[in-house]
């Protein structure tokens, strides 16, 4: 597959959240239509970077996409719902109203073409870094990583400067 692209189309997708019950699907499609969404995807929850820089950059600058008109802010990782679900209280970013989704089995990052392997990691099957605004399901802008370490372009400051 290849990389998604700015004028495309993000594909359907079943994610998960840890709900009430246990995990709960949520349709990617549905939660796009109509709206202005940030999506910000990352190699794994609790790793490094993705901690220390990705997320707390969209804490930091959740009212200034809101500002410009942005409906919601969602963190998607190749990770289950319950860790998503720990990981997204334990950085506050849950409380700072930003949603967590586990794309479990990695097929919606696989179909926008971003999945990655880091075998010394132990991750595979990942996805890189990047973050995106979608308008009604489709990209408008895409601030993509060229190494999943790195967290400039893809941060909140980085996608906020592209708008």
């Amino acid at each position: 597959m290849t990389e998604i692209t700015v004028g495309a189309k993000l594909p359907g997708a079943k994610l998960l959240r840890a709900g009430e019950k246990g995990p709960e699907a949520v349709d990617l499609a549905e939660k796009l239509a109509g709206r202005k969404v940030v999506i910000f995807g990352l190699p794994g929850a609790y790793t490094g970077t993705c901690s220390t820089a990705h997320v707390p950059s969209f804490i930091r600058t959740k009212d200034k996409f809101a500002a410009k008109g942005v409906d919601e802010i969602i963190c998607i990782s190749v990770n289950d719902p319950f860790v998503m679900k720990a990981w997204g209280e334990a950085t506050g970013a849950t409380a700072a109203g930003i949603t967590f989704l586990g794309d479990a089995d990695g097929s919606f990052t696989k179909a926008i073409g971003l999945a990655f392997d880091a075998p010394p990691a132990g991750l595979f099957g990942r996805s890189k870094r990047y973050a995106l605004l979608a308008e009604d399901g489709v990209v408008k802008v895409l601030n993509l990583e060229p190494s999943p370490g790195q967290c400039d372009i893809s941060g909140g400051e980085g996608l906020l400067a592209a708008l």
